[in-house]
């Protein structure tokens, strides 16, 4: 054995079964070093940079602020659910909690069509009268001094010295001695007298007795209280002279302010409850009487008058009323509408954050919503979102905050449009192009190659009908882009014979149709835009779909449900522009 360890032989056979070992151990450890230096590489090729002073600014190296030269610093990655959408931002649920951020479940319109204004009691207009004089003469009495004072219909108001009507009593007591031998002059001098108001009891009376009155009674013809007097003992008042304003209060005007964007929802006969602050804790109701065909153009809103009995009088002209119109058109099914405190508002186009849906980590998209009319205290959404998403209601600013001072998209910082005004007749012809494009997805998910060929057919028909003179300057250009884009690939697709060359072709339509739909919009509520990373010997391509449900047409069924969703495309959304600008910042790196 001794000799066996002294040869030098075996020595050296056992060093090298020694090294061999150790060189296997440490392999794997090299090779793990390998791996994470390729990781760290590809960490640091998608870091992205910014600025601390405009965090706008996202670019893909380090480097100076093109705006004020500072130098940029990397942005944080506040990502753990890989969401690879650069409109959503990430937060962690300690954070959300300090935040005390809110969400709700968007739904129909919870205040169904009450339209909130504003507005004051008046007096109807009709109630008005002016008590004037019948006769010229001279105030001797007044028995109401004062406005506001209440009168009734057929009380006295002042007595009239008039010189003429002392003329025509005399000449009526004359005439009536002599009326069986002259009845036309008794007729004309009773005439006279009426002429000038004075009842048949008045003028009875004068004939009756024989003796001139010197003073005559102005009496009341209408009730109301007295809202102007324009005499004073002593006046001379000539025939037609306002002695008087009176108004009945019994009958009010509520006449409120309506802006043209609350007009479509009320029309006459909607009920209106109303509380006013000079009767606290109690509502009134009404009931929407007319609506002015006018619009005031100094204030752009719409007189809308309700009519109330006022008999306890404890209304008053000129309080100040908030009034609630409850409209009896139906809204449609779609309809949404959202709180104003989940709006970050920016004019009809505005900003909401929706909660991403099944994130590992509370997750909030920022999205754009056009806004219709205001109800209540919420606003009615025309596009944006869709019935069942969840939107921040409290909290929203803290959520757009922390997205701004982390470099992501904000409300101040918003990427560009993608999406060009139409005329809405073009988009409806688009609209017929994308059923067909539909068409031929359908058959060639279903492996059938003569009804994607059908879908070929009804495309290039609904195609040659799309009209490009609805369109003009920079929409016309794509248009006419995508339009020979379009026809080339379906020109392609109709000679065709095999599926799989029919796929390919199909991929191609498809960036075209993504393109159009991007660029001018469809007139459906919502389409998606899929993406199946393993076609075409995992090159990946695109599609448009009508459901959210993978249905692939580059495998059919071999591989069905293969594939993602990667955008929704909502009616009336425009599509932004999401892409990073590339740096051109050259940098030194020492190695």
């Amino acid at each position: 054995m001794q000799k066996l360890l002294e040869n030098k032989w075996i020595k050296i056979v056992a060093i090298l079964l020694v090294g061999v070992v150790i060189g296997w151990i440490v392999k794997p450890s090299s090779n793990s070093s390998l791996e994470n230096e390729h990781d760290h590489s590809a960490a640091a090729e998608n870091q992205l940079w910014t600025c601390s002073m405009h965090p706008q600014i996202k670019l893909n190296e380090p480097g100076s602020c093109p705006i004020c030269g500072m130098d940029l610093i990397p942005v944080s990655s506040n990502s753990s659910s890989g969401n690879s959408n650069p409109l959503v931002y990430e937060m962690t649920p300690d954070a959300v909690a300090l935040a005390n951020i809110h969400t709700t479940k968007v739904g129909g319109s919870t205040s169904g069509n009450e339209v909130v204004l504003t507005g004051k009691i008046q007096t109807d207009e009709r109630e008005n009268a002016a008590i004037t004089a019948k006769f010229p003469g001279r105030i001797e009495k007044l028995y109401v001094s004062f406005t506001g004072e209440q009168v009734r219909a057929g009380q006295k108001l002042a007595s009239i010295y008039s010189p003429e009507l002392m003329t025509a009593q005399q000449e009526l007591i004359e005439a009536a001695k002599s009326k069986s031998t002259f009845p036309e002059l008794y007729q004309a001098a009773k005439e006279k007298l009426k002429l000038w108001k004075l009842s048949e009891q008045q003028i009875a009376s004068i004939e009756s007795v024989g003796k001139i009155q010197e003073q005559m009674d102005v009496i009341a013809e209408h009730g109301g209280v007295v809202t102007q007097r324009n005499i004073s003992v002593g006046d001379y008042v000539n025939t037609g002279s306002v002695l008087f304003q009176v108004v009945n209060l019994s009958k009010l005007w509520v006449l409120m302010d309506a802006y043209e964007s609350d007009l479509p929802f009320m029309k006459v006969g909607d009920e209106v409850s109303f509380t006013a602050a000079g009767v606290p804790g109690e509502t009134f109701k009404a009931k929407v009487s007319f609506i002015d065909p006018l619009i005031n153009p100094n204030t752009r809103a719409a007189s809308i008058r309700a009519e109330i009995s006022n008999a306890q009088g404890k209304l008053k002209p000129e309080m100040f009323v908030t009034a609630t119109i409850s409209s009896k058109s139906s809204s449609t099914p779609t309809e949404l509408s959202i709180p104003r405190t989940a709006l970050l508002w920016t004019g009809k186009r505005s900003i909401v954050y929706v909660k991403v849906p099944d994130s590992e980590v509370p997750a909030f998209e920022m999205r754009e919503v056009n806004l219709g009319s205001k109800v209540g205290e919420d606003y009615r959404v025309e596009s944006g979102i869709m019935p069942g998403e969840e939107i921040v209601t409290n909290g929203v600013f803290a959520v757009d905050a922390a997205a701004q001072l982390s470099g992501s998209y904000s409300m101040m910082n918003r990427p560009e449009s993608k999406s060009l005004d139409v005329p809405e007749a073009f988009r409806t012809q688009i609209t017929a192009l994308a059923d067909a494009y539909f068409e031929i997805k359908n058959g060639l998910v279903s492996d059938d190659l003569t009804e994607s060929q059908k879908g070929v057919r009804d495309a290039k028909n609904t195609l040659s009908k799309v009209d490009m003179m609805l369109l003009e300057g920079t929409a016309h250009e794509h248009w006419m882009m995508l339009m020979k884009q379009i026809q080339s690939n379906l020109d392609q697709m109709e000679k065709s014979t095999e599926l799989e060359s029919s796929r390919k072709l199909f991929s191609e339509l498809s960036t075209a149709v993504l393109e159009m739909t991007e660029r001018f919009g469809l007139n459906k509520a919502v389409v998606y835009k899929d993406y199946c990373p393993m076609a075409f010997g995992d090159q990946g391509a695109f599609w448009l779909s009508e459901s959210k449900n993978i249905t692939n047409p580059y495998f059919g069924a071999s591989m069905l449900t293969c594939g993602e969703v990667k955008q929704t495309y909502l009616k009336g959304q425009p599509v932004l522009d999401t892409q990073l600008p590339k740096t051109t910042i050259q940098t030194t790196h020492n190695h």
